[in-house]
């Protein structure tokens, strides 16, 4: 009897066991299919122009330099920088007409197109294509303004288990990978756009951190010297110095406490094609 008991319980263990081989294998498959549709669309529709982002070297040759550093070097005061990427918005506005603009930062996951759906669920669960996707996509706010015309605009990216979409917001939380990445890309159809970043931290779903400004104001000054104090990294912004300047919000998903997030705040500097 006893040893019946036991060679049922290793079965049972067993099936447990392959149970959760089987449902691993299929997540993983789904993290590399849902991936590739990604990779593909970069392959299709973006291509690096030639231009090269040092924005790491700037970063440290203007604190090497201090005051005497030239604006190229400063790199967030320069106005030469343009993007390292081109992207074919005709042939990605024919694969869905929600598309708003790419998001690439160089040495990290982040190139991706960005939608903007007239609610904040179908992309979670969908492509920049339409499809059902498990990374969903990185999506605008539906409550704010088409064209990042509003003061300060917000996009939501998952935070995937492999990386992918915006697991990788939560890096700028230390100071190295801030001054080695500073900036990021935004690029639409009707201009592009360096992101100066400037504050990144964690904080609840529901905090102020999601206000969103139609545009300037006592306000908005207020917001921005809120969010570049609670900062995880230092950065050299004076805001006041272009009062019309419009701001991104990015936020995935963090796991220090319930319902946390990781956000990353960066101002929008509009370059030439």
């Amino acid at each position: 009897m006893g040893k019946g008991i036991r060679r049922m319980a290793a079965a049972a263990a067993l099936s447990v066991f392959l149970l959760s081989i089987a449902a691993v294998g299929r997540i993983l498959y789904r993290y590399h299919r849902d991936g590739e549709a990604y990779r593909e669309a970069e392959e299709r529709f973006a291509h690096i122009s030639g231009a090269v982002d040092t924005a790491g070297e700037e970063w440290k040759e203007t604190q090497e330099q201090g005051d005497e550093a030239s604006p190229e070097a400063q790199g967030a005061s320069g106005g030469t920088l343009v993007p390292p990427l081109v992207v074919d918005f005709g042939a990605l506005e024919q694969v869905n007409g929600d598309v708003a603009g790419w998001l690439y930062c160089e040495d990290t996951p982040i190139s991706y197109p960005l939608v903007r759906g007239e609610d904040n669920s179908f992309y979670l669960s969908h492509g920049y294509d339409r499809r059902e996707n498990s990374s969903g996509a990185i999506f605008v706010d539906a409550a704010c303004s088409a064209g990042f015309a509003d003061a300060n605009t917000i996009l939501y990216g998952h935070h995937m288990k492999d990386g992918s979409m915006f697991a990788c917001l939560e890096k700028w939380a230390e100071q190295g990978f801030y001054e080695a990445h500073p900036r990021m890309w935004l690029l639409t159809p009707e201009g592009d756009y360096r992101i100066e970043l400037f504050a990144g931290y964690v904080t609840p779903a529901d905090s102020e951190a999601y206000t969103i400004f139609t545009g300037p104001g006592p306000e908005l000054e207020a917001y921005l010297a809120a969010c570049a104090e609670r900062s995880d990294f230092q950065a050299d912004m004076d805001f006041r110095e272009e009062p019309e300047a419009r701001y991104v919000v990015l936020s995935t998903c963090e796991y220090s406490f319930r319902d946390a997030r990781y956000v990353l705040h960066g101002r929008l500097v509009p370059v030439g094609r």
